[in-house]
Parts: C-alpha cells; structure tokens; sequence
C-alpha cells in the first residue's frame, strides 16, 4: 500500500467529514414526511415498539399517522385485542428498518431521528469508498478522489438525507465488496508466503480461515436483509472471489488452480458467502419470530408444545410470508408518475421529486412565488462521465484483462441489468433511485479512468501535469453542478424562478405552480 498509513487515514477521514457536513447540516429540514419515509420511519418505530410492523392510523391519501407524528403525538397505531389483526404486511425484510429505528432511539421520533441512520450510513459509506479505493488503485490521491466524487453526487446526498432503505442496501453491498477486495490481497500474500517457504504442489495450499471473506458474507448478507435485490450482488461477488482466487493460483504457476480452487476454495466461500448470508437475513428476522404479532406468524399454528415443532411450524410461516412477498413484487406494476425504465437511469430522465409542497407563501422567499424543493437526482457532471468512463473500462477490461475493470463492470452489470428483465418481463414500477447501489462503482469507473489519464509514476512530468489538469476540471465541473443543484434537492426555500433555472428536463416539472 502507498505512502504512510496514517497520511492515508486521515485523508480518507477527511472526506469523509466534507461528506458529512453536506449530510448533517439542516437535516432535520424540511419538518415534513418526504416521499417514502411516510412507511419506513413508521415500521421503524413499530419495531421499536413491538419487534414487529403493525398498522397505523389514516392511509397514503388521509396521512393520520403523519400529521400526529409531526405534532409530537406518537398514538399512531390501531389497537387490536387479537395481535395479528393490527400486523402489517411490508415487502422488504427488516435490517434497513432497525437501522432508521436506532436513530429514532437516540434522537426521537422526528425528521432528524428518522434521518439519522441514512445521514451516518452515507457518510461512512464515503469512508468506505475512500479505502476501497485506495487499495485498488494503490493511491492515496485516486482513494480520496473516490471518496470525494462519492460524497458530491446527488442522489447519494439525497438519500443520506431522507429515511428510504436505498441508503443502507448501497452501504452493505459497497461494504461486502471492499472486504472481498481486502480478501484477495490477503489471500494472495498467503499465497506468496506459502510458495517461498514451503514444498511446492500442483493444486497449492488450503489458505485457512479468512476473516475477510466470512465479514463479506455477513455484509452480503444485511444487504440481501435491507432490500432482495442485494442477492444479485452475492451472486455476482461469490463468483468473482472465486475467480480471483483461481487466478492467484493459476499467476503462481501452479500446474492445477482449478483443481486447488474447487477443493481448497470452494468449501470455505460457500460457508462464507452463502451459509453466512442466509444466517444474517434470518437473524435480521428475529423481532417477528420472538412475537405473536407480525404479519402471517400464526399462518401456521402450532399444535403440539414441543420447541421443535414450534420451530418448524414458525419456520413454515416465515417461508409462507417470503413468498407472500415475492408474489407481491412479481404483481408490483402500478403506473406512477415517477416511474422510469432502467435504460433511462444513467443519463437521469427520470428524477423523482421526493417533496415539493404547493402552497408555500410569497413571504418564504420575497418573491411572488417561491419553491421548496427535494429532487432524487444524480449529480449530471458526474453520471455523464461515468458512463464514458465505464465504456471505457470495457475497452480496457478487453484489451488489458485488468481485473479492476472487471470487477467494476461486474458489479455495475450485476445492479443494474436485472431490472431489464423486470423491466420487459413484469413491466415492473421502478425508479431512478434503484440505481443507487451501483452508484459507487460508476464511481470506481471513474476513479479507475482518472488514474490512467494521470498516468504512472514513471509519466513524465509534463504527462502528469496535463492529467492532474484534466483531473482537477472535471472534479471542479462535479463540485460546482452539486452546488448548482443543492437548493434543490436540500429542500432550501428559494424563488420560482431560481427553482426553474435548476431544472434540467421539462419531464422533472410534474409539481410545479400552475
């Protein structure tokens, strides 16, 4: 690794505070239910309440519950005698709730309580980037590039800043590719050390326990417990730490990787990256199996007293309520006015207005009309350039076989075009901020793409001054569109007329005064 650790850490540390200043500051703001958050700050403190999700007063269209909330009266859920009569059905697993349900603990049930989590998960996963970064590229400079492009691009920030599950998915599946990163520079050194002092063989060693590896999986697998859709990043990720493992044999020169792969290799990532994970979605369940009142607990009543057939009668609901679940996403094809196709995604066509109230007074701003504003838009600058900048990783990835490309194009691909099945198959309701979890490889794409146009340490210095200039502009363009852009998605009150110039495409316009 480059340079002096400790340098490394605190510049990682750095950025990762410039990020959480954009997060933190005036998060509480605006003092309203923004978007979704109407159901997951609610499941949130249900979970705190009960261990469970459970009804609420009002619905979508007479928001009850919400207002109650906002005027600091937390009476907000239906009494039932019979407890399953007031369970909630909800169509994602819990993990993400419990994480929005600890900020309500330490802060209250308020916007900033409910916001909190996010705003610490995206700073962190900022951090996380910086690092990650950091190892792959083996530049402190290129890690901390990473972590700032990250901390500027919209949607993360308006994601940081608002009690959606998005957030959290986009945490884990960052977190459980850094470890699987720090896996193969772990398992590789193992390698190395075994071939220089001990007997050659054809297959090579066992490498043992490989803590990395197995926090993979437990990352992997609170991802796959926010949201389903982090099972095509386990997928994805078991397969590529194979592959790397079957290319670190194969670059020592053994006769037989593959052979070494499938009998030293394969057992352990299947204990890691697939026991593992399934265990941590389970246990992610543990408020429904240790109450009476969630939804479908009592699909299956137990009729003998003895705990093994109490388990496996609560193990039978549990799976009737999975696929209660998937048999709801498989019909989720309501139009909304919001919806967007995934070929859209990259090149923002469709951004969602998380909040715009219509009746703000003249008086909230000193012009005749005035807007307030939380737009779930990518930053443009810098979506652009990572669509360039992951064409270009195809070309390198072809031409060079650099197995940072590759995993960087793998894991893009593994969250992004699955949803063209559901897509043409289901027609499926979907959003631009699905594409949040692939968002921090698009930044990798381009971290990766800065560090050729920089050029090695050995480029001359005429070389490195011309790619430190076209570097430093485009981070410059990045920084000065998310300043351009942050009224509007920070929801800070500005004239109709400010709020307008900010719009990119007529088709963002869909609340705006008459």
């Amino acid at each position: 690794m480059p340079g002096s650790p400790l340098v490394g850490w605190a510049a990682s540390l750095l950025v990762a505070l410039f990020g959480g200043v954009l997060r933190f500051v005036r998060l509480g703001e605006p003092r309203a239910v923004v978007f979704d958050e109407t159901y997951y700050m609610k499941d949130a403190y249900s979970l705190l309440l009960h261990g469970v999700e459970r009804t609420t007063l009002g619905t979508v269209e007479d928001p009850v519950a919400d207002q109650r909330i906002l005027a600091g009266n937390l009476d907000v859920f239906k009494h039932c005698v019979v407890p399953t009569d007031c369970a909630s059905f909800v169509a994602h697993p819990p993990l993400g709730k419990w994480m929005i349900a600890a900020g309500e603990w330490l802060f209250g049930m308020n916007p900033f309580g409910w916001r909190f989590a996010a705003a610490l998960v995206g700073t962190l996963s900022i951090l996380v980037m910086a690092r990650v970064a950091r190892r792959m590229t083996r530049s402190t400079l290129l890690g901390c590039l990473a972590g700032l492009l990250l901390s500027l691009d919209g949607l993360h920030l308006v994601l940081s800043r608002t009690a959606l599950l998005d957030i959290f998915l986009m945490f884990w599946v960052l977190a459980g590719f850094a470890c699987l990163v720090a896996d193969r520079d772990w398992a590789r050194e193992r390698l190395t050390s075994w071939y220089a002092n001990a007997p050659v063989t054809p297959a090579g060693p066992r490498l043992g326990f490989r803590p990395w590896r197995l926090a993979a999986g437990l990352c992997l697998g609170a991802a796959c417990a926010v949201k389903w859709s982090g099972v095509f990043f386990l997928i994805a990720f078991a397969v590529l730490s194979l592959v790397w493992d079957a290319g670190a044999r194969r670059a020592l020169g053994l006769r037989q990787p593959y052979r070494g792969t499938r009998a030293y290799d394969l057992p352990g990532a299947v204990g890691a990256l697939a026991v593992v994970p399934a265990v941590t979605y389970l246990l992610s369940w543990t408020g429904w199996f240790a109450t009476d009142a969630g939804w479908g607990r009592d699909w299956e009543r137990a009729t003998s007293s003895t705990p093994a057939h109490f388990v496996w009668e609560s193990m039978r609901s549990w799976v009737r309520y999975q696929l209660d679940v998937l048999g709801y996403h498989s019909g989720l094809d309501q139009y909304h006015s919001y919806m967007s196709e995934p070929w859209e995604w990259p090149v923002l066509l469709r951004p969602v207005s998380f909040y715009y109230p219509p009746d703000l007074p003249p008086s909230a701003c000193g012009a005749d009309k005035c807007s307030q504003a939380v737009h779930g838009v990518g930053t443009p600058a810098l979506w652009y350039g990572a669509a360039l900048a992951l064409i270009a990783l195809i070309t390198w990835y072809v031409a060079r076989r650099d197995w940072r490309a590759g995993a960087v194009l793998l894991a893009f691909g593994a969250g992004w075009l699955p949803w063209f099945y559901y897509a043409i198959a289901d027609n499926r309701t979907m959003y631009l901020f699905y594409m949040m979890p692939v968002v921090p490889f698009m930044v990798l794409a381009v971290t990766l793409c800065a560090g050729l146009v920089l050029g090695g340490a050995d480029a001359s210095p005429n070389r490195r001054a011309l790619g430190a200039a076209v570097v430093g502009s485009f981070t410059l363009v990045v920084l000065v569109n998310l300043g351009w852009l942050l009224p509007v998605l920070t929801a800070e009150t500005i004239t109709y007329a400010e709020w307008w110039a900010r719009m990119l495409f007529g088709s963002w316009v869909t609340a705006a005064p008459k």
